[in-house]
């Protein structure tokens, strides 16, 4: 198995190695982003076999000293380390952490924006006085790769260079990872794609709430490498009552929010059976995030495209 690219429209390119996948995009001076992509292809190649070296480390609970070697893998484990008081390994921000490696290729002169998204997680470059903007797409389950039509998004907001967000991040019970919780969909805006990815994690599994229709079974039991071991993960929501949904969404909201305070997140979007919340920004610069909930404030909102 080696690494894969493959050019894509608009000039963006598709990386893919193993369970890596990727899709680079970048603006500016011509040859600048050309050089810039050949630069992340290179350092893509070796990206997998770092991780797959440390992989037994990486899947142990963050504790008190990093024993892990790799930049990326040291920057999962640092991610992580705010959130050391639960059960929570590197693992976590794998998928933001490899997007955070790869974006830091862009960050040149004649790179006026680019974004890495590794499956719903971002990282960012952006210039001064250039900006982003980025889409919202509530609930997996309504996503189908037969429909060939462009894809309507809930909500979109804009990152601005001024923001101190480089990173976004979705998690949920649907996602590609486990989660503990019954969110559809938890957005978080970071200072970074990997702490966005941690965060954001955490927040879902917050999400949550006690009814006997939730179907939850150990992590191996689903997936027999995975690093939750006999943990408990949910596997199957069923509709649930609104107060239920409520209950679930201000649980993870008030978590996100004691994350805001501690400076781990810089807003929040929740989703949850058509129901949403959001833990804004505390900035008074945060124009470009008022946006998020799309043409109207009752539209559910969630996980993230590029």
């Amino acid at each position: 198995m080696t690494a894969q690219r493959s050019a894509l429209d608009g000039g963006r390119w598709h990386l893919n190695h193993g369970p890596i996948d990727i899709v680079a995009e970048a603006h500016g001076d011509a040859v600048e982003v050309a050089v810039a992509h050949e630069i992340a292809w290179r350092r893509f190649g070796g990206v997998l076999e770092e991780l797959v070296a440390e992989l037994p480390l990486l899947r142990q609970p963050v504790g008190a000293e990093c024993a892990l070697r790799g930049p990326i893998a040291r920057r999962m484990w640092q991610a992580c380390a705010a959130f050391s008081a639960g059960f929570i390994t590197p693992m976590a921000a794998v998928a933001g952490a490899v997007a955070q490696e790869l974006i830091a290729c862009y960050q040149r002169p004649g790179i006026e924006r680019a974004w890495i998204n590794d499956g719903g997680d971002i990282a960012l470059h952006l210039a001064p006085g250039h900006s982003a903007r980025v889409g919202l797409f509530a609930d997996l389950a309504r996503f189908d790769l037969r429909d060939g039509g462009p894809l309507a998004t809930d909500g979109q907001f804009e990152i601005s260079a001024e923001m101190p967000v480089r990173g976004v991040a979705t998690s949920g019970w649907r996602g590609r990872s486990f989660s503990l919780g019954i969110a559809d969909s938890v957005t978080v805006l970071a200072a970074t794609a990997a702490e966005a990815d941690a965060a954001a994690t955490v927040i879902a599994n917050a999400v949550d709430v006690e009814d006997p229709g939730i179907r939850r079974q150990p992590a191996s039991t689903c997936k027999d490498d995975s690093d939750l071991g006999e943990i408990l993960v949910t596997t199957d929501v069923p509709p649930l009552a609104p107060a239920q949904v409520r209950r679930a969404l201000d649980a993870g909201a008030a978590r996100a929010a004691a994350l805001q305070q501690s400076g781990l997140v810089w807003s929040v979007v929740l989703v949850c059976q058509g129901q949403w919340a959001m833990v804004e920004p505390l900035s008074s610069h945060a124009s470009g995030v008022s946006a998020i909930a799309g043409p109207t404030r009752a539209a559910a909102v969630g996980s993230v495209f590029a």
